[in-house]
């Protein structure tokens, strides 16, 4: 029996347009007439086309916040039993900004000395883009793993007693993640994330229409660093941080100033000691 090539005579009707394409249009990675098949599809659909314009405005959230730390002149070490934050920075970057958009496809202060100590302390805090150490790693973690709708942490908030003791062990001291829903947050989940020199842990929260903020925990905060509570920015994040009994915290979000103040007061009212 003979075969017939149905499209020997006529234009091969297009392919269907995949995840893949919709991602390699954003990387600008397709001939042209294959983009031009993506952007006739994305025409007939809004969703999508919301979905492309998040994967173009993460890109360039991370070439703001990782562009600066790509091109820091390469500091030699000797060798030392440490996590490689510094030295694979570059290499980090370049890996994240080249797949960034596949990763997005993979999720009221009682005591009023707490409430003073935080007002005057973001009072006197730096508005600058500024961040450095454990604020600034806090702000890098907030931009990877924010953005991601399906694991956006490792363990869920319906196993927090499990994430809880794994994270604690793992730092080798109690961390636990402090109710937010007094300030509009509930709690999505966790991770570890490794540090400077260690392990750190990343708690997630959302608000009622999906905003994300982080909370990062880690015992590498800097020898007599004070309780003073900063402000930063880099980039599209902004981050309130400070330290306890040599323990840092960061909170990160793209929430507006004071209202990452009020959710950091929060914080620290039921994390503080005592």
């Amino acid at each position: 029996m003979m075969t017939q090539d149905l499209h020997a005579n006529g234009p091969r009707p297009p392919l269907p347009v995949t995840e893949a394409d919709l991602h390699a249009h954003v990387d600008r990675r397709l001939d042209p007439a294959r983009d031009a098949e993506v952007l006739r599809h994305l025409a007939a659909r809004p969703d999508e086309q919301a979905r492309v314009q998040a994967w173009r405005q993460q890109n360039e959230a991370l070439h703001r916040l990782l562009d600066p730390v790509l091109h820091e002149p390469v500091q030699w070490r000797s060798p030392a039993p440490r996590w490689p934050w510094r030295s694979l920075a570059a290499g980090l970057s370049i890996a994240l900004l080249s797949a960034a958009s596949t990763w997005w496809a993979r999720g009221s202060i009682d005591d009023a000395r707490v409430r003073a100590a935080f007002v005057d302390g973001a009072r006197s805090a730096s508005t600058g883009d500024d961040l450095s150490g454990f604020a600034r790693r806090a702000a890098v973690a907030h931009v990877v793993y924010s953005p991601d709708i399906r694991r956006p942490v490792e363990v869920g908030a319906d196993e927090e007693q499990a994430l809880v003791a794994w994270l604690s062990k793992r730092l080798g001291t109690q961390v636990r993640p402090p109710l937010l829903k007094a300030v509009g947050y509930e709690l999505i989940g966790g991770r570890l994330l490794p540090g400077d020199s260690g392990p750190v842990a990343q708690f997630m929260y959302h608000d009622a229409i999906g905003q994300r903020m982080t909370l990062y925990v880690t015992r590498e905060a800097p020898g007599g660093a004070t309780t003073a509570f900063r402000f930063g920015r880099d980039g599209p994040v902004n981050v309130f941080y400070w330290v306890d009994r040599q323990v840092g915290y960061a909170i990160s979000g793209g929430a507006d100033r004071q209202d990452l103040l009020r959710v950091a007061q929060e914080v620290h009212r039921q994390l503080a000691p005592g």
